[in-house]
């Protein structure tokens, strides 16, 4: 090993060093709200190589505009010769990392700024931009900062950005003008944005304003940071108009220089497709003209009481704490707390469960409820000001009433992972009880042509329950999105667009009469 090599070692231990000191120094919750993950040293480096191998014997212009402690500049010292890095400029908005890290990097090419990238002005063309942008969600980013950054975006690369976009996507825009032409970026990424209605404009961006070459997406199993469950994606594009025809290379698993699967999907597939994740594991996806289980239920959230542990609590208890049985709806535990996936009933409609849980929900003025349940009142009590003045009870009248919704027949749960002896990580679950159910859980309310089917051959329920729960897990998974650590998320639309030929086929073997088969799709 030459001793520059040695030196960049060396100098890869101190960052090391200096990071997880500086990380020690923060609370997880306030590096979570700033979005700070660093990224790791082979990582960092597989990008570097990668760059390497696109960018030849070019001469480099660097530009990191989220440095942090410099991971991505270190890795360039290590995969680069010296002599071909022309110029290297990082920006950190956190004195706490970019202090230390340009004290670290005195000696180097590196000119390291203390400031706010998306407040700047451009200034200076780079032709190799790397980088993993502040992963911070919408709700952390206020209303004023918001405008401030829609604007600029749209500004700095005629690209308008939703609301809910995390700063990440707002970095990717703002960093389009200091590109040069034919410059190559990294971006270092939550993959979500590829199928949430958010990452519109993004995608929108990456299809019409440069060249998109390559997406790489890890494994939701493998997390690739540590300290966040997020599902990770490498994205590669060049500054130029894309040409006709064009065609981008998808990735997945292992790595980036040695993925599991790789295929070349044509643009014009990615225009008309709504989840890019589905990339490269399944093909493009053919027009699908055929029912939806949109088409056979009404697909809700459950229940958000905005305090469950205030006013859900198991049946005896809440009697036995004065609370009257006329105010207490049956409700199911939580999918991760309910072994059963068929729910039966007593003869009064509650579950059939080792603890039944009980919901507040009254619709008495509080007077009234002094009055005649004084016992009931001592409890609801207990929650003033602190479970009333919550933002969902403070908007109920009164505030210990609840959104009314009807037992479902059907649910699932939204979220979820692949467990031993179940491949989906969604379980449809059959409730035969009155009880209803909290937003852990999608709703299923068959609509009137299927509602019908199920009154005229009971037999049919069982048989819906049963088919539910083998659709294909691709249709499924393909539908919602994925997080770290293998996570999986159905929205309500989500559910709704899965396919369900085979659910016609059932309900029209089933017993259908003419007019009932008119209201199929």
């Amino acid at each position: 090993m030459t001793d520059l090599a040695e030196s960049y070692r060396d100098s890869e231990a101190l960052r090391i060093a200096l990071q997880s000191r500086q990380d020690s120094q923060k609370s997880s919750v306030e590096r979570n709200r700033l979005g700070q993950y660093a990224t790791p040293t082979d990582l960092a480096s597989d990008i570097l190589r990668y760059a390497k191998k696109e960018m030849g014997a070019t001469e480099i212009r660097f530009l990191d505009p989220a440095i942090g402690t410099g991971s991505f500049f270190s890795a360039l010292l290590r995969e680069f010769d010296s002599d071909q890095i022309d110029a290297a400029t990082g920006f950190e908005v956190d004195p706490h990392y970019g202090a230390p890290a340009r004290h670290l990097w005195r000696d180097s090419k590196l000119r390291l700024e203390l400031e706010d990238f998306t407040a700047l002005s451009p200034s200076g063309q780079y032709n190799l931009l790397i980088c993993n942008p502040p992963y911070v969600r919408h709700h952390h980013i206020t209303a004023a900062t918001k405008k401030r950054l829609q604007a600029a975006s749209v500004s700095a690369c005629g690209i308008s950005l939703s609301g809910l976009a995390g700063l990440y996507c707002h970095f990717m825009c703002l960093s389009h003008p200091w590109m040069a032409t034919s410059g190559l970026a990294a971006w270092l990424i939550p993959s979500e944005f590829m199928d949430v209605n958010y990452g519109k404009g993004l995608k929108d961006y990456l299809l019409r304003k440069v060249t998109l070459t390559h997406i790489h997406r890890f494994d939701p199993g493998d997390v690739q940071f540590a300290d966040a469950l997020v599902s990770s994606a490498v994205v590669w594009f060049r500054k130029s108009d894309p040409p006709p025809d064009h065609s981008v290379r998808f990735s997945y698993g292992g790595s980036l220089s040695n993925p599991r699967l790789s295929a070349m999907i044509p643009a014009t597939a990615l225009e008309s497709e709504r989840k890019w994740t589905r990339f490269p594991r399944a093909p493009e996806r053919k027009s699908h003209h055929g029912p939806l289980l949109s088409h056979f239920f009404d697909v809700r959230r459950g229940l958000a009481t905005g305090a469950n542990d205030f006013f859900i609590m198991p049946r005896d208890k809440a009697l036995a704490a004065g609370i009257p049985q006329e105010f207490l709806r049956p409700i199911l535990p939580s999918p991760r707390h309910l072994a059963q996936d068929i729910i039966e009933t007593d003869p009064d409609g509650w579950p059939v469960l080792d603890s039944p849980l009980g919901l507040i929900d009254c619709a008495l003025p509080a007077e009234a409820v002094k009055r005649d349940y004084p016992e009931f009142w001592t409890y609801l009590e207990q929650g003033i000001p602190e479970v009333a003045e919550r933002y969902l009870p403070s908007r109920r009248d009164p505030w210990y009433s609840q959104e009314k919704r009807k037992p479902p027949l059907f649910l699932s749960s939204y979220m979820g992972r692949s467990a031993a002896g179940r491949e989906s990580p969604f379980r449809f679950i059959l409730n035969l009880s009155n009880a209803v159910a909290t937003n852990s859980y999608l709703l299923l309310y068959p609509k009137t042509a299927l509602a019908s089917a199920l009154d005229r051959s009971p037999d049919l329920i069982r048989a819906v329950w049963e088919l539910l729960n083998n659709l294909p897990t691709d249709a499924l998974t393909s539908e919602g999105r994925v997080y770290g650590g293998g996570l999986h998320k159905l929205e309500p639309k989500e559910l709704g667009n899965v396919n369900a030929e085979s659910l016609a086929s059932l309900v029209r073997d089933g017993g259908f009469n003419s007019e009932q088969l008119a209201l199929l799709p």
